[in-house]
C-alpha cells in the first residue's frame, strides 16, 4: 500500500499495521463485489481512503469504445465511501484494540448516494478516492472522485452511510 492520505482529523497515533491488515482483509477479500471489479486499497488515511481498479474485459460498458460500465464507477464510489467511513470509525476508537474496532462496522450501509458522470470512462486504469466530511453518531457523509489514468476527474460522488 501506499503511504496515508493526508486527513483533517489525524488522531495522536496511526492506525497499527494490524488494523489496515484486517481492513484490506475485509474490504478486498470478504466483500466479494470488490474481487469482481478488481479494486484494491492503495492508500488509507485517518479519515479517507485511495483504490484502484484496473480495467478489464468484463467491467467494459460500452464495447465500441472500450469504456468502464457506469455502475462500476458507481458501485467503486460507493465501496470506497464505506471504506473511508471504516478507516474514520476505525480511528474514533484508538484507544480499542484492532480486533474491536475491525468489528465495529457490522450495520455500516449506504443510504444515500449521488455519482456525477463527468467523462467517458477510458483508461487501462483508474483511481478512486474517497473523504469523510462528517462523522455523526448515526451517520456519515462522503465525497468521492474516480479519477483516469493521468488524473483527470472523471467521476465524483457524494454518500450518506448509517454507522448506527
Amino acid at each position: 500500500m501506499s503511504k496515508p492520505i493526508p486527513s483533517t482529523a489525524t488522531p495522536a497515533k496511526p492506525f497499527e499495521p494490524e488494523f489496515i491488515a484486517g481492513l484490506k482483509s475485509i474490504f478486498e477479500e470478504k466483500i466479494v463485489f470488490n474481487q469482481v471489479l478488481g479494486l484494491t486499497i492503495t492508500g488509507l488515511g485517518h479519515d479517507s481512503a485511495v483504490g484502484r481498479i484496473v480495467m478489464k474485459p468484463e467491467l467494459v460498458g460500452h464495447y465500441g469504445h472500450n469504456r468502464i460500465h457506469g455502475g462500476v464507477i458507481s458501485a467503486g464510489l460507493d465501496a470506497m465511501g464505506g471504506l473511508a467511513v471504516m478507516a474514520a470509525i476505525g480511528a474514533r476508537h484508538m484507544d480499542e484494540s484492532p480486533e474491536q474496532r475491525l468489528h465495529r462496522f457490522g450495520k455500516l450501509g449506504t443510504i444515500d448516494l449521488r455519482i456525477d458522470y463527468l467523462r467517458p470512462g477510458i483508461g487501462t486504469h483508474f483511481e478512486l478516492r474517497a473523504t469523510v466530511l462528517r462523522l455523526g453518531s448515526r451517520v456519515a457523509s462522503t465525497r468521492m472522485e474516480f479519477l483516469g489514468p493521468d488524473g483527470t476527474l472523471m467521476s465524483t460522488g457524494a454518500g450518506a452511510y448509517i454507522v448506527s
